[in-house]
């Protein structure tokens, strides 16, 4: 069976597109068959994977407005079973689009039906914001992976993404859940991030991912240079936490299915 899963944090800068740039090339270096979806207008997730947005036609948009088939739109990646349907600039008009349209909570699930079996898991990666476009995101998952950063207002913040998801579970999608909170750019220094990772750890208890994220250069460098941590500097603690990461959502996961 397939997993969907969405990254989202209205938040911006909380690492969401490194995080689910880099679970993907961890699931797939672990034989995963992973299908990455970038659905934020600024295209970084395309980028952190070696893409130049003007270089291909293969865009998210089109298949939302069903303009599109997914499986046209989908590119394959330098990384041995992880493939792309990146975003493109029209992207940035979608939530206008998608006001007037039929079903347009359910435009991204529909349009996934014919590709979701060819993959172990699809990641989605949302825009930092709460609009249509994160909308479809949690409408087609089955769950959500939530980055946060170790910072004064972490907890605030996530309330509101956590009421948003509370919200699509009674009205769009109850089989929606919460994967996992995972604490990014993780400096133990600071008393600061020892006290935000002891908050969400009382608050979320086991929903919290085991590993952290440090702050790493090598990670932050990576994107430029248009490869997966994994791939830029497999030594380096960013890739190596987020190994540990993939190999928590597959026991994640793997359990959930087993569950029924």
């Amino acid at each position: 069976m397939t997993k969907v899963i969405a990254f989202a944090n209205q938040k911006g800068g909380v690492g969401k597109t490194t995080t689910a740039i880099n679970i993907g090339a961890s699931l797939a270096a672990i034989k995963k068959r992973v299908l990455l979806i970038d659905l934020d207008p600024q295209g970084n997730a395309g980028t952190g994977l070696g893409f130049v947005r003007a270089s291909h036609k293969q865009s998210v948009y089109g298949v939302i407005m069903g303009m599109a088939s997914a499986a046209d739109n989908i590119l394959s990646t330098a990384v041995p079973g992880l493939h792309i349907m990146p975003s493109s600039q029209a992207l940035s008009g979608a939530e206008v689009d998608l006001l007037d349209m039929d079903n347009r909570e359910y435009r991204l699930r529909d349009a996934l039906a014919s590709v979701r079996d060819h993959y172990d898991y699809i990641l989605l990666d949302c825009p930092p914001a709460l609009g249509y476009l994160t909308l479809n995101a949690l409408t087609t998952a089955d769950a959500v992976i939530i980055p946060l950063q170790c910072e004064f207002f972490a907890l605030e913040g996530i309330q509101h993404l956590v009421n948003t998801i509370s919200e699509v579970q009674t009205k769009w999608n109850p089989k929606l859940e919460i994967l996992g909170v995972l604490l990014t750019m993780y400096d133990k220094r600071y008393g600061l991030t020892r006290a935000v990772d002891e908050d969400v750890r009382n608050t979320f208890g086991d929903r919290v991912f085991k590993t952290v994220v440090p702050r790493n250069v090598r990670v932050s460098e990576a994107p430029s240079h248009g490869k997966p941590a994994l791939f830029y500097d497999f030594n380096s603690s960013g890739a190596q936490a987020y190994l540990r990461v993939a190999t928590e959502v597959v026991q994640k996961t793997e359990g959930d299915l087993t569950n029924g």
